[in-house]
């Protein structure tokens, strides 16, 4: 098994301004750093380098994409929006932010995604994680929305159909907020599973319900697992199994991408959830397994939010060593404490949210019905 690995120094170069959390320095706001900064990726990135843990893995080159590959995903308003803002910077919707030049980065982090998508589909690599920034599932057609530029996921979704035929493809979002954006991409595309595990009305704080299936042609294909504030790997694991491994396998996709947010952290400043490096590990596992099963192994783990600069390293090294399959000599130093915690083993309010959510999971349009609606439409 090969894994490929994604980075680049230029994703420490995305600026997101000061402020302080979410506003803007002013009045009795002192300025200080995004919440989006430089220093959770590029923390992880510095413990794979110095682990060695590199070596495990194959360097995969990331390219820019190109307009053309924009804009099977966003409107040509959106991306002249993105362009006339280039040269001194600005707000690409609602908290999507960047600096003078930062299109460039933008591009490269989408392209990275896509480049992991390629290595995988090519043969190249066994499967692949791309560590990025700015992140892109927020990011909607015509905005940009929560720190996402371009919708990263998506974009390398549509490249993978168009480039290598692939049919059915699942995006399986865990970060802890919604994703909204990739779930607009292909809200009437029956082919494209889109699945959000996320905090309850966090943000965006009006989607997410459980209610939103798909648009018109392709009910079923978006499934949301709204989790209660305060759920940890017991609840984030429950879920996995007994609602998106039963969806992936109805779906029977020929790739899986993951966004792999790592905000549902126990010290994530923008989540309230409790997950740990072992909750993360545990969800990959079981997905990688899913992804062996039915996909013929084709994963890709694309980072999307994560704001606890301390821990998401570690988290981040759990799921490097499960695509791997090999143990790092990094050991989750917070680990011992953080288990200790109650709050990691799952309540009953958070069994019930997982139930009503495991009884949509089967309304996902299966392969069988897929095929079938194929072969009629193919006449």
């Amino acid at each position: 098994m090969t894994t490929g690995w994604i980075w680049h120094e230029a994703f420490n170069w995305h600026n997101t301004g000061n402020g302080s959390g979410f506003f803007p320095p002013g009045g009795f706001i002192q300025p200080y750093e995004s919440f989006d900064s430089p220093a959770t990726k590029g923390r992880f990135a510095a413990l794979v380098e110095v682990s060695g843990f590199h070596k495990q893995m194959r360097r995969l080159e990331a390219t820019e994409v190109t307009d053309a590959e924009i804009l099977r995903v966003h409107t040509p308003g959106y991306l002249r929006r993105l362009k006339e803002l280039d040269a001194t910077g600005g707000d690409a919707g609602e908290n999507a932010d960047f600096g003078p030049q930062g299109l460039r980065i933008a591009r490269l982090a989408a392209g990275a995604v896509a480049s992991a998508v390629r290595g995988v589909l090519a043969g190249e690599v066994s499967n692949a994680y791309a560590l990025v920034r700015p992140a892109g599932h927020h990011a909607e057609p015509d905005r940009g929305r929560g720190y996402c530029i371009l919708a990263n996921t998506s974009i390398a979704a549509e490249i993978a159909r168009e480039e290598f035929g692939i049919k059915r493809i699942a995006i399986v979002d865990w970060d802890v907020h919604h994703g909204n954006g990739t779930q607009k991409v292909f809200w009437e595309d029956p082919n494209v599973l889109t699945v959000s595990l996320h905090q309850d009305q966090l943000y965006p704080v009006d989607s997410g319900f459980r209610e939103e299936n798909g648009g018109a042609g392709a009910e079923g294909s978006a499934l949301n697992i709204p989790l209660p504030a305060g759920t940890g790997d017991g609840g984030y694991v429950r879920a996995v199994e007994q609602v998106v491994i039963p969806a992936l396998q109805r779906f029977q996709p020929e790739l899986i991408i993951v966004g792999s947010g790592m905000d549902a952290a126990v010290t994530d400043p923008l989540g309230r959830m409790m997950v740990t490096s072992e909750g993360f590990r545990r969800m990959s596992h079981l997905v990688i397994q899913a992804a062996d099963e039915l996909a013929d192994g084709n994963v890709v783990f694309a980072h999307e939010g994560g704001y606890s600069a301390h821990y998401v390293p570690f988290c981040g090294m759990a799921v490097l060593e499960e695509l791997t399959g090999v143990k790092s000599a990094v050991d989750d130093p917070y680990y011992d404490f953080f288990q200790s915690y109650p709050q990691r083993l799952i309540e009953p309010w958070q069994e019930d949210a997982i139930r009503k959510a495991a009884v949509l999971a089967q309304l996902v349009p299966s392969y069988a019905v897929l095929q079938e609606a194929s072969h009629t439409q193919n006449g």
